[in-house]
């Protein structure tokens, strides 16, 4: 099992950037495929960006693609998101997951056992 803490959530505006960070506890961080998802109120929480454990492999849902970019230090237990270009529909808690069996159903939030707290990202226009 290993423990989520999301950090560098905030208020910024239209067209600012932000960077997320989510540290994991243990040892063995770097065996685990890591993802973000976003929950807007009155919304499902949906997928945002994966990575996979060596982070060659990474999949953006497409509303972030060419803004978002996902990245992981695994010496630091850490993985990344770095949003640029933020819009007021990136407006959302973030959460950042974690699985230590690849699936191909990365998408799915069903997917992942483990979950951090999340982190306010709100967007004004």
């Amino acid at each position: 099992q290993v423990l989520l803490l999301e950090s560098g959530g905030g208020l910024v505006q239209a067209g600012g950037s932000l960077r997320l960070s989510c540290t994991g506890s243990g040892r063995t961080f770097s065996s685990y495929y890591m993802a973000w998802f976003r929950q807007a109120p009155g919304k499902e929480r949906e997928f945002v960006a994966f990575i996979s454990t060596s982070g060659v492999t990474t999949d953006y849902v497409d509303s972030v693609k060419g803004r978002f970019s996902i990245s992981r230090d695994n010496a630091k237990n850490t993985v990344y998101l770095q949003m640029n270009s933020l819009k007021p529909e990136d407006t959302a808690v973030y959460y950042c997951a974690a699985r230590l069996i690849f699936s191909t159903g990365w998408r799915r939030k069903e997917e992942y056992d483990q979950w951090g707290q999340g982190t306010q990202v709100t967007v004004s226009s």
